[in-house]
C-alpha cells in the first residue's frame, strides 16, 4: 500500500514538473510590435512632460523668460503628441498587432479604460489647439514652422477653453496614473505578463 502511494506521488510530481516545463512563462508570452510599443511609451512620456511644464510655469511670474520658454516647449510637445496619437491610431487600425484581452469584467474594464484614455487625449489635443487660437498668439513647432489659425481670436472663449484644457489635463493624468498602477498590479501581483506585452524582449 505504501509502495503504491509512493509510486502515485512520484508520478504526480513528474507530471506537474512536465506541465511546468512545457507551459510558456509570462516573460515568453505574446508582445505588441515595436511600432505600437514606441507609440505607447512616446505618448506616456509626452503626457507627463506636458503636464509637468504646465504645472511649473503656473508658479512663475508672467513675462519671465523661463515661463515663456516652457510655454513654447509645451506647445511644440503638444503638436508632437498630436502626431503620435494620429500615428498610433492609424497604425492600430491598419498594421498594428492586436493581442487577446482578458475575459469578463476585467476585459470590459480594460477596454473601457483604453477608450476613455483615447477620448481624453483627443479632447485635450482639440482643446489645446482651440485655446491657442482663441488667445491669438503665435503657434509654432520648435520654431520650424507655424500652425495656421483655424479660428479668430476670441477673449471670451479663451477663458472657457483654458479652464476646460486644465480640467481635462488633470483627468488625463489621474487616469494615466491609474492605468500605470493596474499595469504594475498585473506585473507584480498577478504575474500574467500584461505589462511585458509593451516591453521589448531581451535577446
Amino acid at each position: 500500500m505504501l509502495r503504491c502511494s509512493l509510486i502515485v506521488l512520484i508520478q504526480s510530481c513528474r507530471e506537474k514538473h512536465l506541465m511546468n516545463a512545457i507551459q510558456p512563462s509570462a516573460s515568453n508570452g505574446p508582445r505588441y510590435d515595436l511600432a505600437t510599443m514606441s507609440f505607447h511609451w512616446a505618448t506616456a512620456v509626452l503626457v507627463v512632460t506636458l503636464f509637468a511644464t504646465a504645472q511649473i510655469w503656473s508658479f512663475l511670474a508672467k513675462g519671465t523668460p523661463l515661463r515663456h520658454n516652457l510655454q513654447g516647449l509645451h506647445i511644440s510637445l503638444g503638436i508632437l503628441l498630436t502626431a503620435a496619437i494620429v500615428g498610433r491610431l492609424l497604425w492600430r487600425l491598419t498594421r498594428g498587432r492586436r493581442l487577446a484581452s482578458h475575459q469578463g469584467m476585467a476585459g470590459l474594464a480594460a477596454k473601457a479604460g483604453h477608450v476613455l484614455l483615447y477620448a481624453l487625449l483627443l479632447t485635450q489635443i482639440v482643446l489645446g489647439f482651440m485655446f491657442r487660437w482663441a488667445q491669438g498668439e503665435s503657434f509654432d513647432f520648435f520654431g520650424l514652422f507655424a500652425v495656421p489659425a483655424l479660428m479668430a481670436p476670441n477673449p471670451d472663449w479663451k477663458h472657457t477653453l483654458g479652464g476646460l484644457h486644465e480640467n481635462v489635463a488633470w483627468a488625463l493624468i489621474i487616469l494615466s496614473g491609474l492605468h500605470a498602477c493596474v499595469a504594475l498590479l498585473h506585473h507584480w501581483w498577478l504575474k500574467d505578463g500584461v505589462l511585458l506585452r509593451m516591453i521589448p524582449e531581451n535577446r
